[in-house]
């Protein structure tokens, strides 16, 4: 198969780089699971924005402060500054995001931020964002996307990328040639017991550039969320219990009902707190109460978590719930530079795959479905100056047997990712 732009991925950062690639260049845009099964469909929240620039040193600040400085500034600045194109590409789309009475946009606080900067819908924003931006991508007449397609190698020799080996929907293996290939895969949730993640959220993009030698880093910079439904299903993907509910004023108790901590600390150090008490006490989670939102309220603004909680006995905000930390986000991945271009030619890596520095150490809430958004648009106009200069390569006679064996190779897979985590940390 052949194609002029490939996209392994279907979450927000791929689907919003082919709304922003040239309409006469071929895309073939391939997910692992069916499209609404991405984590961006997940996303509770909101997402940032910059209002005004009175608020850009306060939103830089905030951002670099969750990171522990270690953000890459010159990321942070360039995520902050075109957030405001990024929102009216949004509206323009159909989002709806949530307004007041007069039809001005509202804002929610959350962990980590000095003021209101966050725009949300219900509790479902990434879910309301996403799928407006696949209902636009299916107008595209010049975009294929295949469902339970899933990449298993790259296709590259001299540091360039030709394309991807591919696992198709009935089994067999094929090859995709391309002039450029998007990686957009997702995080590594899925290798981790307790995660908010889909469970095929496996880190495929970065263990194929870990075994093609595409510089990855801060690989072992994974974000725990405070907050999730405890539930003792291992099979079950961990339910979030968004950070605007905190926001918003829920709290924090142990076993004996008492507060233990700030609700609305950087998730790592929320995280820590939490962790600290379950062990001081010997429990398996904390508990949330939502008692300070008035009820019409948590009806509006977090229906699904309301329900979330009524299907498994709880009645919010009578009760409260128990919550335990889970993994929840990637802040390491494939380095890319602003333009989201990785070591290796012809070869871009988007959201949670890619590591652009934005995010630091740890990611600030709701700073996810921009960052992804942001330098997704930027990859796609960068993709153009190279598409008629790109290299192509025949693989047609390429030897698959070495991918035959799927069991074997998501363990190879899950292997790497975890002994480069390890030897991050020991350094």
């Amino acid at each position: 198969m052949k194609t002029d732009i490939l996209i392994v991925g279907s979450g927000c950062a791929g689907l919003y780089c082919a709304l922003n690639l040239p309409k006469d260049k071929n895309i073939l845009m391939i997910t692992k699971d069916v499209v609404e099964h991405s984590d961006s469909f997940l996303a509770q929240g909101g997402i940032c924005m910059l209002q005004d620039e009175e608020d850009f040193d306060s939103f830089f600040y905030d951002t670099m402060k969750a990171g522990h400085f270690e953000n890459n500034t010159a990321a942070v600045e360039t995520m902050i500054k075109e957030s405001p194109e990024l929102l009216k590409d949004l509206i323009s789309y159909g989002v709806d995001f949530q307004k007041d009475e007069k039809g001005n946009l509202l804002y929610t606080k959350e962990g980590g931020h000095a003021k209101k900067r966050i725009l949300y819908h219900k509790d479902i924003t990434g879910k309301e964002i996403t799928s407006h931006l696949y209902e636009q991508c299916q107008k595209l007449e010049n975009l294929t996307i295949k469902e339970h397609w899933s990449m298993v190698d790259l296709l590259c020799e001299n540091n360039v990328c030709y394309g991807v080996v591919v696992r198709k929907n009935d089994g067999t293996l094929d090859t995709i040639t391309a002039k450029v290939t998007v990686l957009a895969c997702g995080g590594i949730g899925g290798i981790y017991r307790h995660s908010t993640n889909y469970r095929h959220l496996t880190g495929d993009g970065v263990a194929v550039a870990l075994k093609n030698g595409v510089e990855c880093e801060h690989v072992d910079y994974i974000q725990i969320h405070p907050t999730t439904f405890y539930n003792e299903d291992e099979k079950d993907r961990d339910f979030l219990i968004s950070e605007s509910v905190r926001g918003e004023g829920a709290q924090l108790f142990n076993a004996k009902k008492q507060r233990f901590t700030d609700e609305l600390l950087p998730r790592d150090i929320l995280t820590h707190n939490i962790q600290k008490q379950m062990k001081k006490e010997g429990s398996k989670h904390v508990w949330l109460s939502m008692r300070p939102i008035k009820k019409e309220d948590l009806d509006s603004h977090f229906p699904n978590i309301v329900r979330h909680c009524k299907e498994h006995g709880y009645i919010v905000p009578k009760q409260m719930i128990p919550v335990v930390p889970a993994q929840h986000y990637f802040m390491g991945g494939i380095k890319v530079n602003l333009d989201s271009k990785t070591s290796m030619e012809q070869l871009y890596a988007i959201g949670e795959t890619a590591c652009n520095g934005v995010h630091g150490k740890n990611r600030l809430a709701s700073n996810s479905l921009l960052e992804s958004m942001i330098f997704a648009k930027r990859a796609a106009l960068d993709m153009v100056s190279i598409l008629d200069k790109a290299v192509e390569k025949d693989y047609e006679n390429l030897n698959l047997k070495p991918y035959e064996d799927e069991k074997k190779l998501k363990e190879d897979y899950k292997k790497l990712i975890l002994d480069e985590i390890k030897r991050a940390k020991e350094n």
